[in-house]
């Protein structure tokens, strides 16, 4: 069914009143969206554009179209909803608002995808949650009380990659972490339980009164979508608001450092520096603008190369490369060739997602390059930011590429590029 067969039907007399009208009414249908959406950029399709997909939801709120259309059930779960429409839209569309409301009238009862189940039935339960933290040492304490300032432990991420919020905690040990905290509801709030994911992110307020410092980035926009920006910091970005990074480093073409326009820092040794990519999480850039910090923080720990792909979809986009492993894997393979064509030594994450996506990419094509979370890059630095020899700030390269080379000695290198 293309559009013209939607806008040919005609409407019954009663919509269904699935979507906020203002939300919904927004759309001007310009086409600004359609070539920063990677499924229309893979398909040409224009059902799958986000300006193709609010059409389909116009059709299903006028009742033009079923909940059951196959065409309408098929789009809610192709698109990944990176929100990457949102950052170029001029008429200011709330499309990851109008895809959860969507999601939420469609994914329920019979039609919900049944590997979603699990996930959301692991994560609904803060007592649940919390058993899957005992099972690593994460950096959550027990009968620790909140502080000024918390760390969330994450759901998933306590699990997969306790070092995470351990390393946020050494670099920053004001952070509180209790351990008596559950899920931000962003799992249930991206797929079809909009209100129990509300729900979740009000009780974990409660639970951490004050600043929130979420190190995932889809976690974050979603806190702060119900608690508010002021109360909600992604890691990266509170890090640089608490100590600001005091050398502007910009993005090297060609390995010379931009401060000195020469190959190594004058008062460095010479040391090849670490080089360093970024895989923004969608969720964090163009739900909450955060995309400059990471990369400050990262300009100061060795050769920073900014990827073509960087700010888009890797892929995991939360529970999609579970629901959907085959096109999650075709939006990551380009990432992965630009991974290799870079040489990248490790490839930085602010995401549990992206972690685990690129993880298993990489593992999968045997590249060299390491997947890290920006806190434990930070980490094994030695100094963070805010601790440092100089007493300014500065983070050391060389302290850097000593140890993080060290983890790399035994991975196989790449073929030499051809010119």
């Amino acid at each position: 069914m293309n559009i013209a067969d939607i806008r040919r039907k005609k409407p019954p007399p009663e919509a269904p009143g699935i979507f906020t009208p203002e939300l919904l009414d927004r759309c001007i249908s310009c086409g600004f969206c359609l070539p920063a959406c990677p499924t229309y950029e893979s398909t040409g399709v224009e059902t799958s554009s986000p300006r193709g997909r609010i059409n389909l939801m116009r059709a299903l709120e006028t009742g033009l179209l079923p909940a059951d259309d196959p065409t309408v059930l098929e789009e809610s779960s192709f698109c990944l909803g990176c929100r990457a429409c949102e950052s170029v839209c001029p008429a200011g569309v709330q499309y990851g608002e109008l895809l959860e409301e969507w999601r939420d009238h469609l994914w329920n009862g019979r039609r919900r995808p049944w590997r979603l189940r699990p996930l959301l039935w692991a994560v609904d339960s803060p007592r649940r949650v919390r058993a899957m933290g005992t099972v690593r040492r994460n950096a959550g304490r027990g009968g620790e009380a909140p502080g000024p300032v918390n760390l969330m432990l994450g759901c998933f991420e306590r699990v997969l990659y306790p070092r995470v919020s351990r390393d946020a905690r050494a670099l920053a040990p004001e952070l509180a972490a209790p351990a008596a905290q559950g899920c931000c509801g962003a799992l249930h709030a991206h797929n079809g339980e909009l209100a129990r994911g509300r729900e979740l992110a009000l009780e974990l307020g409660e639970a951490l009164p004050g600043t929130i410092v979420s190190t995932s980035g889809g976690c974050a926009a979603h806190l702060a979508g119900v608690l508010g920006r002021e109360r909600v910091k992604e890691f990266s970005q509170w890090m640089v608001e608490r100590s600001p990074v005091p050398t502007r480093l910009e993005p090297s073409k060609n390995g010379a450092d931009s401060a000195t326009g020469n190959g190594a820092a004058a008062s460095k040794p010479a040391t090849r520096r670490l080089r360093i990519g970024l895989q923004d999480s969608c969720h964090l850039r163009n739900g909450m603008g955060v995309f400059r910090e990471p990369r400050e923080l990262l300009a100061t720990l060795g050769e920073y190369i900014e990827l073509p792909s960087a700010a888009i979809c890797c892929g995991a986009a939360g529970s999609y490369s579970v629901l959907r492993p085959k096109d999650s894997a075709r939006v990551l393979d380009p990432h992965l060739d630009e991974i290799a064509a870079a040489d990248l030594d490790v490839i930085v994450v602010v995401n549990a997602g992206c972690y685990r996506q690129l993880e298993q990419g990489i593992k999968r094509r045997k590249l060299r390059t390491r997947v890290i979370h920006i806190a434990e890059l930070l980490a094994e630095s030695d100094a963070g930011p805010n601790e440092s020899s100089n007493g300014h700030g500065e983070v050391a390269p060389a302290i850097v590429v000593t140890q993080v080379h060290a983890g790399l000695e035994q991975a196989p290198q790449l073929p030499a590029r051809t010119p």
